[in-house]
């Protein structure tokens, strides 16, 4: 049987992939876990973790270049998806280094972890790698412009610069070391475990504490000005093993990099009104708050899928309206849990 490690799987992504190679594939899985990371999103999994079936979990860090070693050697695994990262535009301001350290160093040892174990203890041992980077290389860009994966690269954030850095590794390691990476430049994608710093998230997460007598009728947000796709990460994972099964059969070039991006472009205040709508509460404001505005933003971000599409047959299933609703959903369920997620 063959393997796949995630990276992150205690993420959003990372666990959606995680239900998906177990659902619909014969992969086995093994995620990279941090001891002290949370297992939020996978305590539906535990029952299977803990007896083996298929799914394991093997303890490391990022930033730690023998441990990964340590589990490339042990595992040995055929597809690899790197999802771990410090993914919050907005913190990065706040944690530069931790940012740059985690998200280049951490993929810097990741792959020159692969590199060691196929150099020195097995030249046969030859991966199928996904590198995640994020649509965020192309920060600030002319609102109306498609952009593709020719788009020059605009750092708008610590965070962005961090996923440059990802992204140009990516395509090192494939061009100076023959690594059979490629590298996926996702927009904003949301749906159930979706963390509640995010935009959309948050809106949602405020809606279901306003409904739940625990909020004041006033959804506190940011900028409001920006233009972005969304899709459903249940969309996003499907494209990702798709993408690496095209490449275990040489159908994707080593180092080729790919935009995955839902096909609709929203102002975010008809996200707000999207939610909202959702509820039966009435009377619920909006106010934007100074704290959760960025220094500098990523205001306009519409995606050019078509080089994708033209690699493998894919595009999104779940609606945005589906996607919304299956978000609130989900923090309404945490707090009837008695979960009560923290105002911010």
């Amino acid at each position: 049987m063959q393997t796949l490690l995630i990276t992150g799987i205690s993420g959003q992504v990372g666990s959606q992939l995680a239900d998906y190679a177990l659902e619909k594939t014969e992969l086995s899985v093994v995620g990279l876990i941090r001891w002290q990371d949370s297992l939020d999103n996978l305590y539906h999994l535990t029952t299977r973790i803990n007896s083996g079936d298929r799914i394991q979990l093997a303890y490391g860090d990022l930033n730690d270049l023998t441990s990964l070693q340590r589990i490339i050697e042990e595992v040995r695994p055929e597809f690899i998806s790197h999802l771990a990262a410090q993914s919050f535009p907005k913190t990065s301001f706040d944690s530069p280094i931790e940012t740059l350290q985690t998200n280049v160093i951490g993929t810097a040892n990741l792959l020159e972890a692969v590199r060691l174990v196929k150099d020195v203890a097995d030249s046969d041992y030859d991966p199928i790698i996904h590198v995640c980077s994020s649509s965020e290389v192309y920060g600030r860009q002319a609102s109306g412009a498609q952009l593709n994966e020719s788009t020059p690269f605009h750092g708008s954030s610590p965070y962005s610069i961090s996923k440059i850095g990802t992204d140009f590794l990516g395509r090192f390691y494939a061009e100076a070391y023959s690594l059979k990476t490629f590298i996926t430049r996702m927009g904003s994608h949301s749906g159930p475990r979706r963390s509640d710093v995010f935009f959309e998230s948050t809106v949602a997460k405020q809606i279901a504490l306003i409904e739940a007598g625990l909020q004041e009728k006033s959804i506190k947000v940011g900028n409001l000005e920006s233009i972005r796709t969304y899709q459903d990460a249940r969309d996003a994972v499907r494209a990702y093993y798709l993408l690496m099964l095209a490449s275990s059969r040489g159908e994707v070039p080593p180092g080729e990099v790919f935009n995955i991006a839902g096909q609709e472009a929203f102002q975010l205040q008809e996200i707000i009104d999207r939610l909202v709508s959702m509820s039966s509460t009435t009377g619920i404001s909006v106010t934007v708050d100074p704290n959760r505005l960025r220094p500098i933003d990523a205001d306009y971000q519409m995606f050019d899928n078509s080089k994708l599409k033209s690699f493998i047959d894919w595009r999104p299933e779940i609606s945005v309206n589906a996607m919304l609703g299956d978000l609130l959903n989900h923090w309404r369920d945490q707090i009837k849990m008695g979960r009560i997620p923290l105002q911010r």
